[in-house]
């Protein structure tokens, strides 16, 4: 008897977990934050002026699917933000989804102090379009948290007229 009473509970755990996990909700909402951080540099500074953070839930080519998250606008001095150090960059809440881009818009105010010298720092493209980084995450239930790795080691060239070039190496972690 005990044995078939604990077989029916089982029975019964088991149908209310697939019921369960088969529901959907498309009202869930999730928050995404989106954090900033760095590996280190022999640079003394490099600073990256970032004014907002977009996401993009969908692989289509229009520009017009991006949305705008609550960004803390700042320049970031990427040196501050390494040994398991990072900062809240951007936040927002959504429908569960998936997010499949992230794209940060940079201001004119980048620059590296190499030497005990701050120079700037120019990006070919990145000030008028923006940094894309290719995601493909699914948001959690309530949140979700994206760290963005800005490898300011491989972002930062020194070219051979002693000009500084940012190409930012970004990943998610």
């Amino acid at each position: 008897m005990k044995k078939n009473y604990f077989l029916l509970m089982l029975l019964v755990a088991a149908a209310t977990l697939g019921i369960y996990s088969c529901s959907k909700s498309s009202d869930t909402i999730s928050t995404l934050n989106v954090r900033l951080t760095d590996n280190p540099v022999a640079f003394q500074e490099v600073n990256v002026d970032i004014r907002e953070v977009k996401v993009k839930f969908s692989d289509d080519a229009s520009e017009n699917e991006w949305v705008t998250l609550n960004t803390n606008p700042k320049v970031y001095n990427l040196l501050r933000l390494q040994g398991g150090i990072d900062t809240l960059l951007a936040t927002g809440s959504f429908p569960q989804n998936t997010v499949k881009q992230l794209r940060f818009i940079l201001g004119p105010n980048n620059t590296v102090r190499d030497n005990g010298v701050l120079y700037p720092l120019t990006i070919p493209s990145g000030s008028e379009s923006g940094l894309k980084i290719k995601v493909d995450k699914k948001l959690g239930l309530t949140l979700e948290t994206l760290v963005i790795d800005f490898d300011a080691a491989l972002s930062v060239l020194k070219e051979g007229n002693g000009d500084y070039k940012l190409r930012p190496v970004l990943k998610v972690k």
